[in-house]
């Protein structure tokens, strides 16, 4: 069992963190869907899983 993110070190939050939108992303691409996100620029994008990036936005 993982742990609470409330009681997790800064290091520990910053990993748990990146592991999250890892295992969002496999899964989208698993289901077929893009990963939509806004980047730092202010566009939205979909990342789709052959690589190709589309700004909706």
């Amino acid at each position: 069992m993982e742990k609470d993110p409330r009681n997790m070190t800064d290091q520990e939050l910053v990993i748990w963190q990146k592991q999250c939108a890892e295992s969002a992303r496999t899964y989208l691409f698993s289901i077929n869907q893009p990963l939509v996100y806004i980047r730092e620029d202010g566009h939205t994008v979909a990342e789709y899983k052959d690589g190709n990036v589309l700004v909706v936005r």
